[in-house]
């Protein structure tokens, strides 16, 4: 089996995971998998799977050190839920999920962007010597390949990380329902998101491009 180590290690995890006593003081039932945050949660992550590589394909490598990206990047993620909060007028009732989303972009967008760019090789002297044309072929060519690692490191990050957002706006998603199933000693529950984590890890396998 080509990827028997990493086959290997995630079935531990998922044996740890199912094996956790979790807190035996606090004996209570799983909560309700979050199925109407399902479909708003997959169109964030495909958008911001989507805007990141873009942003970072037209930026560049130089987009990494690009001044706006690292000042939005800076605040921790609850500041914009906060302000997003203190801004919204009462007259409008509670945030949405529209508001949600977009909050949740503007606080993981610029630094998926600058970890794209970052991880961009330089374009001095080659491929700017070759004009426009092959920078953007260049680029493009990057993209792709960075583009499984990329999701295989970040995507499980966006799921567990909209617990904070989740928290100020009040939304049951799925970073709540791994914290909720943790505390209940859900082990089936669990060991189900490390194993959809394995699944996502050898998905991308089959997308890397040499």
């Amino acid at each position: 089996m080509k990827h028997w180590q990493g086959w290997l290690i995630w079935m531990i995890a998922v044996a740890a995971a199912f094996g956790l006593p979790g807190a035996v003081w606090h004996q209570t039932p799983a909560p309700a998998f979050p199925w109407a945050a399902l479909l708003p949660m997959l169109a964030l992550l495909m958008l911001l799977a989507l805007a990141a590589p873009a942003l970072a394909g037209w930026l560049g490598p130089d987009g990494a050190r690009f001044r706006m990206l690292a000042l939005m990047e800076a605040p921790p993620d609850f500041l914009w839920g906060g302000l997003l909060l203190a801004s919204w007028p009462s007259a409008w009732g509670p945030p949405g999920l529209a508001a949600f989303g977009a909050a949740f972009l503007v606080a993981a967008l610029p630094s998926e962007v600058r970890w794209l760019c970052a991880a961009m090789p330089p374009e001095s002297p080659f491929p700017t010597a070759y004009g426009p044309a092959a920078i953007r072929s260049t680029r493009r060519t990057v993209i792709l390949h960075l583009m499984p690692r990329w999701l295989t490191a970040r995507v499980p990050m966006w799921l567990t990380a909209a617990l904070v957002l989740e928290r100020i706006f009040g939304v049951q998603g799925f970073g709540g329902d791994w914290m909720q199933r943790i505390s209940s000693r859900d082990g089936w529950g669990i060991a189900g998101w490390m194993m959809a984590f394995a699944l996502l890890w050898r998905a991308t396998r089959n997308w890397e491009r040499r």
